[in-house]
């Protein structure tokens, strides 16, 4: 009888221990977004001038889902879902044809001592540096250095990638690294791959990001590979920021030089603003690009700003857009 309670009190005990990490294990799901609204004059280089209201002119708005799973041990599943949208019209995606979840849709996990891991469409590091160390962050209507990488004709591939897999180390002495590839599959030339080394100590932060490119969401494009390297130092009175990178585009034969300063002076409940950037290419016009402004926070959720930026092509008329807006945060 003796020995039958002790064989049932450590059976109860064993599943109990087994049970244990289920219990005591949490997960959440946030639901959080992003809304850019202005109303301003754009005039492209080259363009007329035009009276618009526009999305995302500081941030492209975005909608989604995220969240993660405690598995015990340091060990969490994680998620995310983020779908971009024009609020100025009420329409999905950045553009007719841009995929619903473009902005992020992935699922991994994640260790405290190993790093995390994720599957899906990743935002790419080269992205993700290319808006840390600009004054306008990840503004596509007035940041040179997002405009210049992203949207100028020099660097082939979206800010994130279908079909890939993201590894990002834990932090070491202020270092991260991240790996990115994306599958070659039917319909493309190629597979993308990327590597993003991070340091940061105290005010200094650097980065140096490579990715060479093939392929846009299964879609064969021009094969470019680009180095950017970065640095920034805050100062207190003012956070100054530089870049410089090179796009090889082994399509055209043709290579891109560029570079970026920036700064960010805080001014009571806001940031004065400022950047310049250049693209120098071996073959084409040169642009030259210049954007200030004054970002105002009206709440830690809440901002208002205005922006305003230069933007000169050789041989065509001088770019200028101006606007007016706000931001909320949820």
């Amino acid at each position: 009888m003796k020995r039958s309670l002790v064989n049932r009190a450590a059976l109860i005990a064993s599943v109990a221990a087994l049970l244990a990490p289920a219990a005591q294990a949490q997960s959440s799901v946030t639901l959080s977004g992003l809304m850019d609204l202005s109303v301003g004059q754009t005039k492209p280089a080259g363009g007329q001038k035009t009276w618009n209201v526009d999305n995302g002119q500081m941030t492209t708005s975005w909608i989604g889902f995220s969240g993660t799973e405690d598995l015990g041990g340091g060990l969490s599943a994680v998620f995310a879902m983020h779908s971009f949208l024009r609020a100025d019209t009420g329409a999905a995606g950045r553009f007719g044809a841009d995929t619903f979840w473009a902005r992020n849709a992935w699922v991994g996990l994640a260790s405290n001592s190993l790093g995390r891991v994720t599957i899906g469409r990743n935002t790419t590091p080269m992205f993700v540096t290319t808006l840390s160390f600009n004054a306008f962050g990840d503004s596509f209507g007035y940041s040179p250095a997002i405009r210049h990488y992203f949207t100028s004709g020099t660097m082939t591939g979206d800010s994130g990638w279908s079909d890939s897999v993201l590894y990002t180390s834990p932090k070491l002495g202020g270092a991260v690294v991240q790996l990115i590839g994306a599958l070659g599959e039917a319909g493309s030339n190629g597979r993308n791959t990327g590597a993003n080394l991070r340091f940061g100590a105290g005010a200094f932060d650097s980065a140096l990001s490579f990715q060479d490119v093939k392929k846009d969401g299964g879609v064969a494009v021009a094969d470019t590979r680009t180095w950017q390297g970065a640095l920034s130092y805050d100062f207190g009175v003012a956070k100054l920021f530089g870049q410089v990178g090179k796009v090889d585009n082994k399509t055209t034969s043709n290579e891109y030089d560029i570079v970026g300063l920036g700064a960010a002076m805080p001014i009571g409940n806001g940031k004065l603003l400022g950047q310049w950037g250049r693209i120098k290419p071996d073959t084409g016009a040169k642009r030259t690009t210049f954007s200030a402004g004054y970002d105002y926070f009206v709440s830690k959720r809440t901002d208002v700003y205005f922006a305003a930026m230069s933007d000169k092509i050789d041989n065509l008329s001088s770019g200028t857009s101006v606007s007016l807006g706000v931001r909320h945060r949820f």
